[in-house]
């Protein structure tokens, strides 16, 4: 019997534009309005089925507070594939892309990592980020794209289900995921991070 996969995925973008709670929903199906900020990094496990193969996705969710910045650069090595994020009501997240795709370019250490940009919180009315500019943006970055909702579900499966299918289209990524480890877990910025003990270090 074929042995199960598993791939690091890294959510990033600005603060508040959703990332833990798309993290919450897709793998518990929670929502909670009053989430705090996320501090460093926190990872959830998530298995999906792709073309009928169990995929275990080790997601983890980043601080996007700028005093985090250097910490989270340690965290993007290993990585198979990458969430950026922004909210579609909030014209900053969507302006401050490029920064985060430089972050991607100096530390990801994978050529073929796999990019998918998400447009947050379209259960909102008052949108600043029509569709078609996100569409737009991640075609010209060679991105998948969608749009989701935390609060509603809308896309959330979807987001993560085409990401795995991209990832382990990859042949390198068949041969180089890593054995399963346990569920959750965080890495406090208190502490220095060790990459000897890291869970999930891809």
């Amino acid at each position: 019997m074929e042995e199960d996969k598993q791939y690091k995925v890294l959510l990033i973008g600005d603060s508040d534009v959703g990332k833990t709670s798309i993290v919450k929903r897709f793998s518990d199906d929670t929502f909670d309005e009053d989430l705090l900020c996320t501090i460093g990094v926190e990872f959830k496990m998530k298995e999906v089925k792709v073309d009928g193969k169990k995929v275990d996705l080790c997601i983890w969710d980043t601080a996007g507070q700028e005093k985090f910045r250097a910490l989270i650069s340690s965290y993007y090595r290993g990585a198979h594939g990458i969430i950026l994020t922004y909210d579609v009501t909030k014209r900053e997240s969507f302006d401050n892309l490029n920064y985060w795709l430089n972050e991607v370019e100096n530390f990801a250490n994978r050529s073929n990592l796999v990019k998918l940009l998400v447009g947050n919180k379209i259960d909102k009315e008052n949108r600043e980020v029509t569709r078609e500019e996100g569409a737009e943006f991640a075609k010209k970055k060679a991105m998948l794209f969608i749009e989701c909702s935390a609060k509603s579900k809308i896309g959330i499966q979807q987001a993560f289900e085409e990401l795995a299918q991209k990832i382990i289209e990859i042949p390198q990524n068949t041969s180089s995921s890593q054995p399963k480890q346990r569920n959750t877990g965080s890495v406090k910025v208190e502490d220095e991070p060790d990459h000897n003990q890291g869970v999930c270090s891809c």
